[in-house]
């Protein structure tokens, strides 16, 4: 089943419910699918990581907005952000845990056969296909530094 389908079926699930969160966070997640669908460079169909791109991508803006909404002492906001994160996060792979990464990260290394700082865009780029919706960039960034730094 695609994500736009199983999107849409959960919208009726949420509508029957009257789960206000679930329903606005669901709505924005199709909008964003049928954004993408009918942009000029696809054909229509998504693939797996273009929908996966597009739940990143929903739920990165979520966490950004949660922040800020923290920073500012709006709770009520901030919460209805989190709310919406964690319906988006169902459809999302399993994040992995900062040990799982770093393991992953160390065998990237190895591979590309990087050995100081200077190597961290060629990690990069293959931690980032590696890790696509498994990981935060920030925290794969931040631990490629650390361990590119020994």
């Amino acid at each position: 089943m695609s994500l736009k389908s199983k999107v849409e079926s959960d919208i009726k699930d949420a509508m029957r419910a009257k789960d206000q969160d679930k329903l606005r966070a669901l709505r924005a997640v199709k909008s964003l699918i049928l954004l993408e669908e009918t942009s000029g460079n696809s054909t229509g169909d998504l693939s797996e990581d273009d929908e996966l791109k597009i739940l990143t991508k929903a739920a990165k803006q979520r966490r950004e907005a949660a922040e800020i909404f923290h920073a500012q002492n709006r709770e009520d906001l901030a919460a209805k952000e989190e709310a919406e994160l964690v319906f988006i996060e169902e459809y999302m792979p399993r994040q992995l845990s900062e040990e799982e990464i770093k393991t992953k990260l160390e065998t990237i290394i190895a591979q590309v056969g990087a050995s100081s700082p200077a190597d961290m865009g060629k990690v990069m780029g293959v931690a980032t296909k590696e890790l696509a919706g498994q990981a935060d960039g920030k925290v794969v960034a931040g631990l490629v530094r650390s361990l590119l730094a020994k």
